[in-house]
């Protein structure tokens, strides 16, 4: 993470692992409103239109966890390694400064 940002926003132990999971979450809850929308509309195009950007928010989605496997920041076909990394990112967040 760029030094300037580490000091303009305090958080100097934020790493690259930190800011991948909160793109894929909100890349996950970015899938899940365009569905819910899809839904809820009746207008062929607007579901066209929600249909072309919840592709494009699956395919982030899937960029975003083929980068954090890649990195071993995300560990899903093995879970005991997968718990072992959610264990030390709780212990980090708990030792963040508030």
């Amino acid at each position: 993470m760029n030094t300037l940002i580490k000091n303009l926003t305090g958080m100097g132990t934020m790493t690259d692992q930190v800011i991948a999971m909160d793109f894929l979450i909100a890349a996950k809850t970015g899938i899940q409103n365009y569905a819910i929308a899809l839904t809820e509309t009746a207008s062929p195009d607007i579901k066209a239109v929600l249909r072309r950007q919840l592709d494009e928010a699956i395919s982030t989605h899937e960029r975003i966890t083929n980068y954090m496997m890649r990195k071993e920041y995300y560990r899903p076909y093995h879970i005991p390694e997968q718990i072992e990394l959610d264990r030390k990112n709780i212990q980090t967040a708990l030792n963040l400064p508030t």
